[in-house]
């Protein structure tokens, strides 16, 4: 049997005494896809910086496999317009994805640069890797991003509002990509977003979240449950 990958044990997430999120419960194993949503200011970038280690839980026990702890969590962030204009190479963008590895040494070692050159070429980009980052496509640099999260792990990626500022086209070639490292190569996904619409036919799990859980389970269980149907926007 699996470990999994990430367990959360009642586990509350907060800022200067205060809870944003509370007493939440999940589990991410191998090959899970998992959809974080709710409303705005309803603690997923919260609950999501936690997983990630960038803060500490107030309560509750966060379990993270060792292999993540070392290795780091392949995450991709919400992207702001300075990020959408970096100038770099997109090589460079990779391979900056093995700097957990790197740690103090000045240089990329020879296997890591191997990794960054295997993750541009299963995400389809290697004749782009002389490229400016900024001159690429939405798609092109989502593309990019994604192998940059895979040089620090294979095992899970985190995913924060992936699909904002593509359009249609890009967004299913997204989804599209996603699923094969999910469903081909067993790379957990954690994701956060509010295409709701999309999620239903991409995840296997939804956790619902409002400062605590709503739901948790199934994308079948969701569908019929009230908050499903209400988020939804069938009848209860």
């Amino acid at each position: 049997m699996n470990q999994p990958l990430v367990t959360c044990e009642h586990v509350d997430f907060g800022y200067e005494n205060y809870d944003v999120v509370k007493d939440v419960s999940l589990e991410i194993n191998p090959g899970d896809y998992l959809c974080i949503v709710g409303e705005n200011g309803s603690g997923k970038s919260t609950l999501m910086k936690g997983i990630l280690g960038l803060i500490k839980p107030t309560g509750g026990t966060l379990f993270v496999a060792e292999e993540l702890k070392k290795s780091g969590i392949g995450y991709l962030p919400q992207q702001t317009p300075a990020q959408k204009d970096f100038p770099a190479t997109v090589e460079e963008v990779v391979l900056s994805g093995c700097l957990g590895k790197r740690g103090n040494r000045p240089f990329y070692s020879r296997a890591e640069r191997q990794v960054a050159e295997a993750n541009m070429k299963r995400l389809g980009i290697l004749e782009l890797r002389k490229s400016c980052y900024r001159d690429l496509s939405g798609g092109q640099k989502q593309r990019s991003l994604i192998a940059r999260a895979l040089c620090a792990t294979d095992k899970l990626l985190i995913l924060d509002e992936p699909i904002s500022g593509l359009d249609p086209a890009a967004i299913m070639d997204f989804y599209h990509l996603i699923r094969q490292l999910n469903q081909k190569e067993q790379v957990a996904i954690l994701m956060v977003s509010h295409d709701i619409g999309n999620i239903i036919h991409q995840a296997n799990k939804i956790l619902q979240l409002k400062q605590t859980v709503q739901f948790y389970g199934t994308v079948e269980e969701y569908r019929q449950s009230v908050y499903g149907k209400e988020f939804l926007g069938g009848e209860e």
